[in-house]
């Protein structure tokens, strides 16, 4: 198995980070240079799509990706960057739970850290086509839940990862399957602890540890046997420089 994460695009929530009059979305929209991303991103793994040397070495994907699956997160900037791809490579475009930490919640006032709503069902339809989507999500939104601590979206990065293992290992005589993520960077965080069995934000000397990624960068993990490789992460280098934020 290959596991492509990509990072959603820029989220207006990311342009306003630093400016002390900007007001943080619970579930931000893609600004226009999200969306160019997107567009570059998906393009780039267009392009790029088919194997062409099959029996080469192919760490660095320099001989294509062959993605089998798409999964995004039921957030609009990460759903939205995934539907490009989706539709780009005409491959199983899914949900699943790749959500930010802390799910759908208030930023400010009364609301601060309370559980909000999420889009509803209509919203996907509507401008996430091709999205499967899960069978409870209806016209009440799909987060409705309290907000989810750091030791909870660590647990539930263990649980997406022993999934991932399980639906998408591989299987003697079956073709391998290369899956794409399109989530959040804070996720990724958690993700890689799951993956690595690390401890949350711990370094060695009392330092605190953090994995950076960009909008729309790639990182990429092969499971083969009983190991794990990570072959790179954060790659930018399919963006224009004007488009690495």
């Amino acid at each position: 198995m290959q596991l492509y994460f990509i990072r959603h695009g820029q989220s207006v929530n990311n342009a306003g980070w630093g400016d002390p009059n900007y007001k943080e979305s619970p579930d931000p929209m893609l600004t226009e240079v999200g969306l160019q991303q997107a567009q570059v991103v998906a393009e780039h793994l267009g392009r790029n799509q088919k194997i062409s040397r099959p029996d080469a070495w192919n760490a660095q994907n320099e001989h294509g990706y062959g993605i089998t699956h798409v999964y995004g997160s039921l957030m609009e900037r990460a759903a939205l960057t995934a539907s490009f791809t989706a539709r780009r490579l005409g491959v199983p475009f899914e949900t699943c739970d790749i959500h930010e930490s802390g799910g759908i919640f208030g930023r400010d006032g009364e609301m601060k850290l309370q559980g909000l709503a999420g889009k509803p069902r209509s919203w996907f339809e509507a401008n996430v086509p091709g999205f499967t989507l899960p069978e409870m999500l209806d016209e009440n939104g799909w987060w409705n839940r309290p907000f989810e601590t750091e030791e909870e979206c660590q647990l539930r990065a263990e649980r997406i990862w022993a999934d991932l293992l399980a639906r998408h290992g591989d299987r003697e005589g079956q073709p391998e399957d290369r899956v794409i993520f399109v989530s959040h960077g804070g996720f990724f965080m958690h993700l890689m602890c799951a993956i690595l069995n690390l401890p949350w934000k711990n370094a060695s000397n009392g330092l605190r540890s953090w994995f950076l990624l960009h909008n729309c960068s790639i990182s990429r993990f092969d499971v083969r046997n009983d190991h794990v490789t990570i072959c790179y992460l954060n790659r930018t280098d399919h963006l224009p420089r004007n488009l690495i934020t």
